[in-house]
């Protein structure tokens, strides 16, 4: 396993047991998974479906159609839709968690509905997503260059062959931007968690 991967699992391992600790799920809890990927590329993707105890009353949704999905998880219901309002009616869930999902649904207009829907659907939330101003950017392994403005990091990402990471599939978050779009959703029972590496923080988890 690389260095990259051991990291990206031991963060994993880190944020599942905060989420126990933090909401306690019973076997009668019901969770909403928001972001579940049909194609797995490491040990760390799928990280709930892998790990709750309780697949039954697990559910998954996303825009990747669940076939893959499906066989790995048969007791896990999963629904595919195309963004925007979640195809749930309110408070139908007791836990909502979505793993770093967040920066890749799209603009801070987006972000914020998403944020809203997730509130909308669940008593509880449990979302994370990584922090715009760790040294290195975690998706593309790219460092300091995604301080710059968004347009010039996506020409640097098109430049070096990254431009699949470019435009709406990421747009990275700071603390304040987070409190911006909490504010906006308001959503004001929550906590900011921040998860350290040595002295920074790689990701932040948001708990209500």
């Amino acid at each position: 396993m690389s260095i990259v991967n051991k990291i990206s699992h031991y963060n994993r391992e880190r944020k599942w047991k905060l989420f126990n600790e933090l909401l306690k799920p019973t076997s009668e809890t019901t969770v909403l998974d928001v972001g579940f990927s049909d194609e797995e590329y490491s040990k760390t993707d799928n990280f709930l479906e892998k790990n709750y105890p309780y697949p039954h009353n697990l559910t998954a949704l996303g825009i990747d159609t669940p076939n893959k999905f499906a066989q790995h998880y048969p007791k896990v219901k999963a629904v595919k839709y195309t963004g925007g309002r979640f195809p749930f009616e309110d408070k139908s869930f007791d836990i909502c968690w979505s793993n770093a999902v967040l920066e890749h649904v799209g603009d801070t207009k987006k972000q914020l509905y998403f944020l809203q829907e997730i509130h909308r659907v669940a008593k509880k939330g449990f979302i994370t997503t990584p922090n715009k101003y760790f040294p290195i950017e975690v998706h593309t392994r790219t460092p300091l260059i995604h301080y710059l403005p968004k347009k010039f990091f996506d020409s640097y990402l098109s430049l070096i062959g990254k431009k699949w990471a470019t435009g709406d599939y990421m747009n990275l978050l700071s603390l304040k931007d987070i409190k911006n779009l909490l504010h906006n959703a308001e959503i004001s029972d929550y906590k900011i968690i921040k998860n350290k590496l040595f002295i920074f923080t790689l990701d932040f988890v948001i708990y209500f």
